[in-house]
């Protein structure tokens, strides 16, 4: 039974104005946040504040990815007694990574209101165990507590989860736990402290989190994997660290403070060859080799201090080249003052992109191989996309140094990858042309590429419209795609880029619930979802896709922790079993092999539920747009319409760098042969970076026949056993390991009177392809 007890009836309710927060006093009020950009909208929502930071709890608001309610949905700094934006998407307890959540119940309830401390304690089921969390913000600091007692209250064991602290910025960026370098997910043996940061220029939020072993998501999740006995319960202990601008030094001083650790002290001063402090100027420390903290120069002036140990320093701004680093030895009590002097600012690079055979522009990213990339992200990216106008064109504003650069213009898929040396001194201006040879034309044989699961900046993506359509034009996708959780804001923006460039844009969403994502396309603009996504069952939440348009339902990385065959196997899915999706999703981000797997099955039942493919990249500058895409067969005109259609019917495949093109069969058709007549299915086969290795696959995911492969381009000419029955379908590797695996043919076999009775005087093996 679904029940919430609410404790806030007697307080009267405040005004998070700047006359209340320029007081160091703690408020709590009940109502709509007063956080701009908040997402706790309803009436029962919590904010709590003082004058360094201001939270919201989604009591009754809807927090997104299907998580129950009762989370920290905004977070903000407080700026001279005004309440600075929201950056996160939330903030929470993690049961067991991301997997489905079963919740019925809540209880929020204000422990202690007072102007020196606010305590608010949250409690929701987890199936049979109860997670318990408690929020604490004393006046005048910049850190909430937060504690929670994970408490199984079932009789059954909890083996081997991961639960913790999360910190998911809807904005910014993400500096991970020192020493673990770029990890997606890793174990935390070599972590040099137990935080990791979100921040951008004007704002740093920290999780510290002590009890961790591990991380997930670059750090935004830090948990420890351990079991939960019967009637056994675990008390977990963090904060969450509020700085009003990029600055780390506050947060090195609080592990300081929360650790009791010796400690010294490093200032000094930074200035340009003319005497000037950059703007935007900062020292970064090092430590083991690994980036540790930064703290900015403010008009060249830095001051921070670090616990005892080595570390190196070094002073950079942006468009500046980093300075020599300068090792430090920093001891109990002790003072250091560094001086970088003649720092070196930036030149300019200006490129033009074009095809080899004509002057026409071309789409392109380009990414710094070689040579400095800056180390903190809003000095600068390490990767840069042409203009949608005029195309083909860039300007790149680089520290001074020798480069090289990577240029990507639908590499691997209909080009090579060009690279491109430069060297910039400060204040030159350098213009290159870049000559991309297209080596294949897939749209001649009426074939398509889009990147079917792809983010923008709603929630924790990070990259705006504009640099999404960037992204997918550059990788030479023929389809734009946005599909934000359960958002379709970005829908108008999409379109008008799109049409500006003459390309079809396929609105989707991607709705969120925590035992299965979903990406219907396309839907009508701008439409909005009716179904709670955390609270509503799949065939409600089917429906709901349908009504707003949908073509097609793909099932997204089906078997990760919030894939729905994996949690319908876990019986963890609302309503349980539904026949209402039409593609399997092959991801960039997940092991697709249980997918392919379930494929197969469904195959050899006769199933026909066809592939798509994404890369759910959120970060465009980080992740390849396109590196995953399906390609979809449209002999008409190409609307997002009919590549969905194409794709329903199985006209497609799913590709990582080998394109295919079939000659006598269309993957998705139906192939009849007369009882055990043998069959031949030919299909070319093109890889920019040369073939490896074809298989054809039959049913149980059986290798059937296997042909290596040499060059960039291969007729493929396999014979179709006589005992081959239900589907056949192609893999085909490229000479870099990646891969291209096609929808089935499928193999309709007929007795020899049957295929008289219908009035063929043909005894050969095929009669007919139904189409």
């Amino acid at each position: 039974m679904t029940h919430s007890r609410w404790h806030l009836a007697p307080l009267a309710a405040l005004t998070l104005g700047a006359a209340s927060l320029a007081q160091a006093d703690v408020s709590v009020t009940r109502g709509a946040t007063d956080i701009p950009d908040g997402e706790a909208t309803h009436a029962q929502d919590i904010t709590v504040a003082n004058d360094k930071l201001a939270f919201a709890l989604a009591v009754e608001s809807r927090p997104p990815w299907g998580v129950p309610r009762g989370t920290l949905v905004d977070l903000a700094a407080v700026k001279g007694g005004e309440i600075d934006l929201d950056r996160v998407a939330f903030a929470d307890f993690i049961p067991n990574n991301w997997s489905a959540w079963p919740n019925d119940s809540k209880d929020v309830e204000v422990v202690e209101k007072s102007p020196e401390r606010a305590v608010i304690r949250v409690s929701r089921n987890f199936g049979e165990a109860m997670v318990t969390t408690t929020y604490t913000l004393d006046a005048d600091s910049d850190r909430v507590h937060l504690e929670t007692v994970f408490d199984n209250r079932g009789d059954e064991p909890l083996e081997g989860i991961r639960s913790g602290f999360t910190l998911w910025p809807d904005t910014g960026y993400l500096f991970g736990v020192p020493g673990l370098g770029d990890a997606k997910e890793t174990e935390a043996s070599d972590a040099l402290t137990d935080r990791m940061v979100a921040y951008d220029q004007d704002w740093a939020f920290a999780l510290h989190a002590p009890y961790f072993d591990r991380i997930n998501y670059e750090g935004q999740d830090m948990y420890l994997e351990h079991s939960l006995k019967a009637g056994e319960s675990r008390r977990f202990e963090g904060w969450l660290q509020v700085v009003p601008e990029g600055d780390l030094a506050p947060v090195v001083a609080n592990e300081i403070e929360r650790k009791n650790l010796d400690s010294g002290e490093v200032h000094g001063q930074l200035s340009d060859g003319d005497g000037e402090a950059p703007a935007n100027g900062l020292v970064m420390i090092e430590k083991e080799g690994a980036p540790y903290a930064w703290t900015l120069a403010d008009d060249g002036e830095f001051s921070m201090s670090l616990p005892v140990g080595e570390y190196q320093a070094y002073a950079t701004a942006e468009g500046f080249a980093n300075s020599e680093p300068v090792e430090l030895n920093v001891t109990d009590g002790s003072e250091r003052k560094l001086t970088f002097d003649g720092m070196r600012g930036p030149g300019t690079l200006s490129l033009d992109i074009h095809g080899a055979e004509s002057d026409t522009p071309r789409d392109a990213r380009l990414t710094i191989l070689d040579g400095q990339q800056p180390p903190v992200e809003f000095l600068g990216k390490q990767t840069f996309f042409t203009e949608l106008d005029p195309a083909g064109h860039a300007e790149l504003k680089l520290a001074p140094g020798d480069y090289r650069l990577g240029v990507n213009a639908g590499a691997g898929f209909t080009a090579r990858e060009q690279t491109l040396d430069v060297s910039l001194e400060t204040g030159e201006e350098i213009d290159k042309a870049v000559e991309i040879e297209r080596l294949v034309e897939p749209n001649d044989d009426h074939w398509y590429g889009a990147d079917l699961h792809h983010h923008a900046n709603v929630l924790e993506g990070t990259t705006p419209p504009d640099t999404v359509v960037r992204a997918q034009l550059a990788t030479d996708l023929d389809l734009t795609f946005i599909s934000d959780h359960d958002s379709t804001a970005n829908h108008d923006t999409f379109r008008k880029l799109s049409a500006e460039r003459g390309v079809p844009f396929i609105p989707s969403i991607e709705i969120s619930p925590s035992w299965g994502h979903m990406n219907p396309f396309p839907i009508e603009m701008n439409g909005e979802l009716k179904v709670d996504p955390g609270t509503d069952d799949v065939q409600d939440i089917i429906a709901d896709a349908r009504r707003l348009g949908a073509e097609v339902i793909p099932m997204n990385h089906p078997y990760n922790a919030y894939g729905y065959l994996q949690n319908l196997g876990d019986g963890k899915v609302p309503g349980g079993f539904t026949t209402g999706f039409d593609l399997l999703e092959l991801n960039a981000e997940v092991d697709n092999e249980p997918t392919l797997k379930a494929a197969h099955r469904l195959w050899d039942q006769g199933t026909r539920l066809y592939f798509t493919a994404g890369t759910d990249t959120h970060d465009a500058w980080n992740d390849l747009t396109g590196r995953i895409r399906m390609m979809g067969h449209v002999p008409g005109e190409l609307t997002p319409r009919a590549f969905a259609r194409a794709l329903k019917d199985g006209h497609g495949y799913a590709t990582q760098g080998p394109l295919l093109f079939p000659e006598n069969h269309m993957f998705g058709d139906s192939l009849r042969l007369v009882e055990d007549a043998k069959g031949e299915w030919v299909v070319n086969a093109t890889a920019v970076n040369g073939l490896k290795e074809a298989r054809l696959i039959g049913e149980s995911g059986e290798v059937i026949a296997t042909q290596s492969l040499d060059g960039t381009d291969a007729m493929l000419t396999f014979e179709i056993p006589g005992d081959a029955n239900g589907w056949i379908a192609l893999e085909v590797d490229d000479a870099d390991g990646d891969t291209a695996w096609t929808n089935p043919l499928w193999l309709e076999r007929s007795s020899k009177a049957d295929y008289l009775g219908s009035g063929s005087t043909n005894d050969g093996g095929a009669d007919e392809e139904d189409a």
